[in-house]
């Protein structure tokens, strides 16, 4: 069994966790990405992603406070949909939307590293400080909750520090000119469809607040302090957010920030500060990768632990000792290292994005057709909330299509594999 350990994570732990693995990947890795979808005003497309990923965290605040759980989705969904194939399946949809998300975070701290030396962005430097940075998460995760509470939160609380120096800098270095950024000579012309489509990207940069839902109930006063977590964790992000897009688009033309996309806080530190602005622009966003993926893992292996107690998913030893907790770290580590290795950042971004937005989807329509009078939920909000991811969702699957088939194949391919999969090992094991 799990061991799960009730009041081990405060209030100030819970937000630590939410903010580390938010500000983590959505700062370093998607600005670029975003800017490149919806060009000039790309710093106005994270409040649209704030206020859509408020409307879905309603959902998530009400089920935490009537099913408060180290599980977190994962029962969240058995409560929804009973024990069966869509609850094993979007579970899963949601752990490997977190394990994608800690390869897209594992390769923005090779990506950044490598910011300090004469490295091309294609040497296989990238991948393999990815690697290393996982084995690390993997050792501090088995070192206990209190020191990975403590961790993440000092980590937080430098990088934000840190991050608002930047955000702040830059402003002032501009004049605080909130203009849109220059074209540069090579002018973007967003669609409607790739405006909501960068939105699908800002909510992967904000869905690190289901990481404080999966810790559940090892948070003291759950039912008052998860939702507070949660919200707390969103208006940092968000504040963060905003500094950092207007630093980087008043200080760096729009086609050098979609050219340096894996870089661009680097980049645009380079004008802004010298050589010195680019050291402490690196040293954040390694403090921020690697306080992001020990948060990151640490959720993911206590949802998968609880998955597997419930015998949802199928679960072998391999012969490794300790217990389930241990063995669903290595697992969440090695296929995060696999798509370290063999994805680049926009694709590990993309697909992050389609799992997430399936996978919540899946989350609001089961609060709305079966859970809302229980939790007390009301049905505007959550109904709200799903017609905007699947706006979202479509949306950006339109604009992938047209510009990367291969990644929207992979990504569908994978969740029949994941439904299919589910449903054949349910009836065997029934």
């Amino acid at each position: 069994m799990a061991d799960y350990k009730k009041d081990s994570i405060s209030l100030t732990g819970a937000v630590g966790l939410g903010t580390g693995v938010m500000i983590s990947a959505g700062i370093f890795a998607l600005l670029g990405q975003v800017a490149q979808l919806a060009g000039a005003w790309f710093p106005l497309i994270f409040i649209a992603g704030g206020i859509v990923t408020a409307f879905s965290a309603y959902s998530y605040i009400k089920l935490s406070n009537e099913f408060p759980s180290a599980g977190g989705i994962g029962m969240f969904l058995v409560q929804a949909y009973g024990k069966g194939t869509i609850t094993a399946a979007a579970a899963l949809l949601m752990a490997i939307s977190m394990v994608i998300n800690q390869s897209l975070v594992a390769r923005t701290f090779g990506t950044y590293t490598l910011q300090l030396f004469d490295v091309d962005q294609s040497s296989y430097l990238v991948p393999l400080l990815g690697v290393g940075l996982l084995t690390f998460a993997f050792l501090v995760n088995i070192s206990g909750n209190s020191f990975i509470q403590s961790f993440t939160s000092i980590a937080s609380l430098l990088k934000i520090a840190g991050l608002a120096v930047f955000g702040i800098g830059g402003l002032s270095v501009a004049g605080f000119s909130f203009a849109p950024a220059e074209s540069g000579g090579n002018s973007v012309d967003p669609t409607i469809a790739s405006y909501i489509a960068a939105v699908a990207l800002t909510i992967l940069a904000f869905k690190g607040f289901t990481t404080i839902t999966n810790s559940g109930s090892e948070i003291t006063k759950p039912k008052k302090n998860v939702g507070r977590a949660i919200m707390i964790s969103i208006s940092i992000s968000l504040l963060v957010y905003l500094l950092i897009a207007w630093s980087v688009s008043s200080n760096l033309p729009l086609d050098q920030i979609i050219k340096t996309k894996d870089y661009a806080l680097a980049e645009a530190a380079r004008p802004a500060f010298g050589d010195y602005g680019l050291w402490f622009t690196v040293g954040i966003a390694i403090i921020a990768t690697i306080s992001g993926i020990i948060a990151s893992v640490f959720a993911v292996s206590r949802m998968l632990a609880m998955l597997t107690d419930m015998k949802l998913i199928p679960h072998k030893h391999f012969g490794m000792p300790g217990d389930i907790q241990k063995h669903t770290l290595v697992y969440t580590i090695v296929l995060a290292m696999f798509l370290t290795i063999f994805f680049d950042l926009s694709r590990i971004a993309s697909m992050g994005a389609i799992l997430y937005l399936v996978m919540d989807m899946i989350i609001h329509w089961g609060v709305f057709k079966h859970l809302r009078e229980k939790v007390g939920a009301n049905s505007v909000i959550v109904l709200t909330a799903l017609s905007l991811d699947a706006v979202i969702l479509a949306a950006f699957i339109w604009v992938k299509i047209n510009s990367d088939l291969f990644v929207v194949g992979v990504s569908f391919v994978f969740i029949l594999l994941i439904f299919a999969g589910e449903r054949f090992f349910l009836k065997r094991t029934a």
